[in-house]
């Protein structure tokens, strides 16, 4: 009896401490949540439609003017951006992530919708709107996953991530321009190609597992044990704490803003941005105008495909360039703001697609390259907290500078100007600004900055 009562305690402590294995394995583990937003990512991006709005717009489907479409239904993504991007960014955080990938993956099916079967300027104006939530959610997306991995793996999933996206992009790109080209494949059905992968999209983020953690209001207390193996601290989610947190969120700014070359460095990342989102939103109208998508060969995909990827070279390649960045960083940042800008004239003034082609690519491979520069220094020596805090904020300030140049040059109760004029407000607009170079040294960086590094030479903005 005593033998009985002794092998039946040790089943019960081995089945025990097993559990508590398979537990803890299931929480560390990475490899399913990157997975699962891998796929999420490759069909989010997978969007074939994309490079052909503007024809598709302006063709038989919807018989939009280009003054519709550049006057009155562009500048509605930039206004919705501007008025979601706060919100979303709090909700985000306070929801921890999942829900806003849901939302997101909603908004990208609506938009599709809309875009196949509505008709007239106020119901494309709805889908500006609805990506304008697209856009302001996809913070969501790569915060997600440092909130369900553990530190060590951050920079393998950030790749991954990354990765995904760039090469889904690009795909997307090829595959339009294959179909049009080759298929001769109506416009009309490559957004009904689009909407199927954004349905999947959906799909996949159901699979995601939902985060216990978040950046500022989920924080986990380190200097308070849990109560228990099987018992969870819930974080204060009340209206006090929320105060709390948009007041420390506060001090974190002005102290990352205390810093000159911060500043600087911010400074350039907001207007550089802000001209870069102009010439991405309005490129296609440009295009058409030079050469109208009614009686010319279209070849907006491959300069996609081909831009997306002197991007991702540019921006992975900047991580073997062994020079000091604290020096000659203002070096190029002159330069290449200098390259930028003689793109913008060459789209100006320039009447041949093809070189307006040529100077989209360069304009776009440049800014990924001086962005992947601006990124690292501006991360290098932040929190995790305080550089995400930064680059969000400077996001926030470049979309709030394109909103005025939207509403001054490009909206219809604005001076409504046509799109080569606009080419050249763009051009004018400043987009370096030089920080003075700075004797100080780096302080020596520890195994975590090393490995944040090379997080951020692989960023790459919104396509």
């Amino acid at each position: 009896m005593g033998s009985t009562i002794t092998l039946r305690n040790f089943l019960l402590s081995f089945a025990a401490e097993a559990m508590g294995c398979w537990k803890k394995e299931k929480t560390n583990n990475w490899a399913f949540p990157t997975l699962i937003l891998c796929l999420y990512g490759f069909f989010y991006m997978m969007r074939p439609s994309e490079p052909f709005l503007t024809p598709y717009l302006t063709g038989p489907d919807k018989n939009l003017t280009t003054d519709e479409v550049t006057n009155q239904i562009l500048p509605v993504w930039t206004y919705s951006y501007l008025a979601l991007l706060f919100p979303v960014f709090l909700f985000t955080d306070y929801m921890r992530y999942k829900p806003v990938l849901l939302l997101q993956g909603i908004s990208l099916i609506i938009t599709w919708i809309l875009l196949l079967f509505a008709q007239g300027v106020m119901a494309m104006q709805v889908v500006e709107f609805f990506y304008g939530m697209v856009t302001a959610s996809e913070v969501a997306y790569y915060a997600y996953i440092y909130s369900v991995v553990h530190a060590q793996h951050y920079q393998r999933v950030t790749s991954y991530c990354r990765s995904v996206t760039l090469v889904s992009a690009t795909l997307a790109a090829v595959l339009g321009q294959l179909l049009v080209s080759l298929a001769q494949i109506s416009y009309f059905y490559l957004n009904a190609i689009t909407l199927v992968s954004v349905a999947l999209a959906f799909l996949c983020s159901l699979f995601l597992p939902m985060p216990q953690e978040s950046i500022f209001f989920h924080k986990k207390d380190a200097a308070k044990p849990p109560p228990g193996p099987d018992k969870r601290v819930v974080p204060d989610t009340s209206p006090s704490a929320m105060l709390s947190v948009l007041l420390q969120l506060s001090k974190d700014l002005c102290h990352c803003y205390s810093s000159h070359k911060l500043l600087c460095w911010s400074l350039w990342w907001a207007l550089a941005t802000a001209g870069f989102n102009q010439v991405v939103n309005y490129v296609q109208v440009l295009w058409d105008f030079r050469a109208p998508s009614h009686n010319s060969a279209v070849y907006n995909g491959a300069v996609e495909a081909i831009a997306t990827f002197l991007s991702s070279v540019a921006s992975f390649l900047v991580q073997y360039v062994k020079i000091n960045w604290d020096h000659f960083g203002e070096l190029a940042l002159g330069i290449f703001s200098a390259i930028d800008a003689g793109c913008l004239f060459l789209l100006h003034f320039s009447t041949n697609i093809w070189a307006c082609y040529a100077g989209y690519l360069i304009f776009k491979a440049c800014y990924m390259l001086l962005l992947t520069i601006a990124t690292f220094q501006i991360a290098i020596n932040l929190s995790m907290e305080r550089y995400a805090l930064m680059f969000g904020f400077n996001n926030f300030i470049a979309l709030l500078i394109q909103t005025i140049l939207t509403i001054v040059v490009v909206d219809s109760r604005g001076l409504g100007l046509d799109i080569v004029t606009q080419v050249s407000a763009i051009t004018l607009l400043p987009i370096h600004c030089s920080a003075k170079p700075s004797s100080k040294v780096y302080q020596e960086r520890n195994s975590y900055h090393e490995a944040r590094e090379q997080i951020v030479t692989s960023y790459t903005t919104r396509l």
